[in-house]
């Protein structure tokens, strides 16, 4: 059964609202839902009807067109594979989630994770394992200049860091997307914290469970986070800190229950409306070793819920939003919505067909309200975005052919790479007028301005 609320820690969570107040807005989401249910009709856009058709844009780096966006629109690359940073070093690949946050001399801090594999070494130190080729780096843009200033490593020794959530303190939550073990023995599978503003201990949050982690999201007024896991079957998780604003101090970690007698309830098929009255187990074993249970194992034994392959998470309207990637009756997607207050879900968005949703996977929320989605799926790789009356249509179209003799200055190699999913979409804070975005093959980082209160976004 649930526990008591933790009480509020860290001044309050920096006032419960502060950070958070932005991201209230998820109207684009309920009104999507409403359209999956019957209420409009349900389709894609070609185009936006308040931005305007794509149309190849130069890349005010390079030259090249590497994206198809709205007229108006434009953008810089940054951060590319094999850059060098601020020490020295070559920048690593694989770039996946981000989070973004004001500094106090208005400049932003872009904390972007690098999704690699392998025991080549670690690029950084402070490193959770020497051996481990993944972590963090952390870029610095100005936003009134419109340029980024440097990029520097931020945590090391990590394996596969997919997506993350941000805390209202200010720091990144990088989550490992895998649960495997290193050839000397040492465990992957963790979420550690990175601060905006330093670089990560290496210390795994280890009470925030061992387990093929994707994203997570916060309760501000409670301390509370919400992790997704991507994997099939899959729990949706929380963990209830012992000090809110401590994560490092532990904490009970626990696996959601859908009521349904006892019995461990598969949502892998439920379609738009589903409704359900949920509850929580404990996770007796949350760092499993080698042989032992896994935890979404652990938790279907008493009584949890499993999901396909659970990956985004976001915070708005008091409430916790999740994507499955490829739930529902089609197999395309599903966004959950639950309310803690009330210890109901209800699936807001089944996708009917990949014309409409094509396996989403992560989103992000303008301080507008827009939605942002990145899809996960096969053929051309588009951002999306949501108009306010549910309608899904193509914002930004992965354009990205690097030509035979290579790029002035950069060590990617020449090829196709329209087939690179996008990752760590995120908007700047407060004033969004930026949005930072990434492909994750070869790793190149953007950051997109232009008339966006003209549309939805």
């Amino acid at each position: 059964m649930s526990p008591a609320t933790p009480s509020l820690g860290r001044r309050g969570l920096l006032r419960a609202g502060a950070g958070a107040a932005a991201l209230a807005a998820l109207g684009p989401l309920e009104a999507l839902g409403a359209r999956s249910a019957g209420a409009a009709p349900l389709s894609k856009q070609p185009s936006s009807a308040d931005y305007g058709a794509l149309r190849p844009v130069k890349d005010q780096t390079t030259g090249l067109e590497l994206l198809a966006l709205p007229k108006g629109f434009e953008y810089l690359t940054y951060g590319w594979t094999g850059d060098v940073m601020a020490n020295g070093n070559p920048t690593p690949g694989n770039h996946d989630g981000m989070g973004a946050f004001r500094r106090a001399d208005g400049k932003v801090a872009i904390v972007r994770n690098h999704e690699r594999s392998g025991y080549a070494g670690a690029f950084t130190t402070p490193a959770y394992d020497a051996n481990a080729a993944g972590g963090t780096t952390t870029l610095t843009f100005d936003p009134d200049a419109g340029a980024f200033l440097e990029t520097v490593p931020s945590l090391g020794g990590t394996i596969r860091n997919c997506a993350g959530g941000t805390t209202p303190w200010g720091s990144w939550l990088t989550c490992e997307e895998t649960s495997e073990v290193g050839p000397d023995g040492t465990r992957h599978g963790y979420v550690f914290e990175v601060p905006h503003d330093g670089v990560g201990t290496g210390v795994a949050l280890k009470a925030m469970g061992r387990f093929s982690h994707e994203a997570t999201c916060m309760d501000p007024s409670t301390g509370i986070v919400y992790l997704t896991e991507d994997a099939t079957p899959s729990g949706l998780y929380r963990f209830l800190p012992d000090s809110p604003g401590d994560l490092a101090a532990g904490g009970r970690l626990q696996m959601m229950e859908i009521e349904n007698g006892g019995v461990s309830y598969s949502t892998y098929t439920d379609p738009t409306g589903t409704e359900y009255r949920t509850d929580w187990v404990d996770i007796d074993n949350p760092d499993f070793a080698p042989g032992e249970l896994r935890l979404a194992i652990q938790g279907q034994l008493k009584g949890g819920a499993v999901f396909r392959r659970l990956e985004g998470a976001w915070w708005g309207n008091e409430r916790a939003y999740f994507v499955s990637t490829n739930g529902g009756p089609a197999g395309q997607g599903q966004v959950f919505e639950y309310d803690p207050r009330s210890e109901y879900m209800r699936v807001l968005i089944a996708s009917p067909s990949a014309g409409v949703l094509n396996n989403p996977d992560n989103l992000c929320v303008s301080p507008r309200g827009g939605i942002v989605l990145c899809e996960d799926g096969d053929g051309l790789e588009y951002l999306h975005g949501l108009t306010t009356d549910g309608a899904v249509f193509p914002f930004a179209l992965n354009n990205v052919v690097i030509p035979a003799g290579g790029v002035p200055g950069k060590s990617v190699n020449p090829g196709t790479y329209t087939g690179s999913e996008w990752a760590g979409s995120v908007f700047e804070p407060k004033k969004g007028n930026w949005l930072f975005a990434n492909l994750q093959s070869p790793g190149i980082t953007f950051a997109i301005t232009g008339p966006w209160r003209r549309g939805s976004l």
